[in-house]
């Protein structure tokens, strides 16, 4: 807390606006804070807690951008993954079982026991992180996540940027590292509204992939790489997110092939609210996207604005290492090794018609 108030004067000398408020106390009494940036047209806020991002803004659009809950209490009772940063592995490994250079490794099974989830019941996306840099468009953050926990080996340190820039673009980059061969793969978990009504259905959405990942009863990729000719999984031309409540009557929760490995930062996604005019254009560095249309959302506690969150509320584009991609050879890898930075960028951008 000194080097956070220190670093906090040091702003006020600079003449620089930034806001930070304790948003609440975690069980062990520690505080979270909340963490407010400016710029490009945007306005965000941070959580210490997950590196949630709690609430976004759009200047001349009233409503929220991203589900949200306006008191901690709620965030730890009732959040699935509402704009946090799930890892060490984000999306689901199945069995939670995987083999490194031969050695085998047993996660904790946290999803109806048979699967590991966005690195476990207590993973990054639930607990503190350290600020480390702070100004009024952009902000830091750091957590190490340690040798053992929900199984994982070596330690693994995690760094988030969140940066607004002009034009509305929130920049997210996370880079890891770690002491031993581990699996890493972190992600930006928001659940996106673009009109702020009762559900997203009144959405259109393009993702640039030529495939995708079929799954199994459990979620998990069969290892199948799927063209999407011909099949409700062809979103090369804006699609109605109301189809889904048609036809076959598809709940999209599915990865998105976007390339074989990391590349330089592409254009991948469109989405635009036919209600509103805002549009979302998501560029990021990552071989795959998860498209999830929120069709399992039911929260019980009001949101954002007094917002009542039910099925296909919000959408999540969570760009990322393919799911399960350990297990599966002509996946991208997902190995990260001591030496090697794992530097995963996307870019969020909104705009107004």
């Amino acid at each position: 807390m000194k080097q956070f108030a220190a670093r906090n004067r040091a702003v006020e000398e600079n003449a620089v606006q930034i806001e930070n408020e304790i948003f609440g106390h975690l069980p062990s009494g520690e505080p979270v804070h909340r963490l407010v940036l400016q710029g490009g047209g945007l306005t965000a806020h941070i959580l210490t807690w997950g590196s949630v991002i709690q609430d976004l803004r759009l200047d001349g659009h009233k409503a929220p951008l991203v589900l949200g809950f306006e008191n901690l209490a709620d965030y730890l009772a009732h959040s699935p993954y509402f704009g946090a940063t799930p890892g060490r592995n984000a999306n689901r490994i199945g069995g939670g079982r995987f083999a490194i250079d031969g050695e085998t490794f047993q996660l904790e099974l946290n999803e109806k026991g048979v699967t590991h989830l966005h690195g476990g019941s207590d993973g990054i996306a639930k607990r503190l992180w350290s600020v480390v840099e702070q100004a009024q468009d952009r902000v830091v953050l750091q957590i190490v996540d340690p040798d053992g926990r929900a199984g994982y080996p070596g330690n693994c340190t995690i760094t988030c940027t969140y940066t607004l820039f002009e034009g509305g673009v929130l920049a997210v980059a996370y880079e890891s590292t770690a002491d031993r061969a581990t699996i890493c793969n972190v992600c930006q978990h928001s659940y996106f509204n673009l009109d702020g009504t009762a559900d997203a259905l009144g959405h259109d959405a393009m993702i640039a992939a030529s495939h995708y990942l079929p799954t199994d009863e459990r979620q998990v990729p069969t290892g199948e790489i799927r063209p999407v000719d011909g099949t409700v999984f062809d979103l090369r031309a804006m699609t109605p997110l109301r189809r889904q409540m048609e036809g076959d009557r598809i709940g999209y929760d599915h990865n998105f092939c976007l390339a074989d490995a990391r590349g330089p930062k592409q254009s991948v996604a469109l989405v635009r609210s036919v209600n509103s005019g805002v549009s979302l254009e998501v560029r990021t560095t990552e071989p795959g996207v998860q498209f999830y249309t929120g069709f399992k959302v039911n929260v019980g506690v009001p949101g954002l604005d007094g917002r009542r969150y039910g099925p296909f509320a919000g959408f999540c584009l969570e760009t990322q290492i393919w799911p399960d991609a350990v297990n599966h050879a002509n996946f991208p890898q997902a190995v990260l090794r001591p030496g090697e930075t794992l530097r995963q960028e996307t870019d969020y951008v909104f705009s107004r018609n």
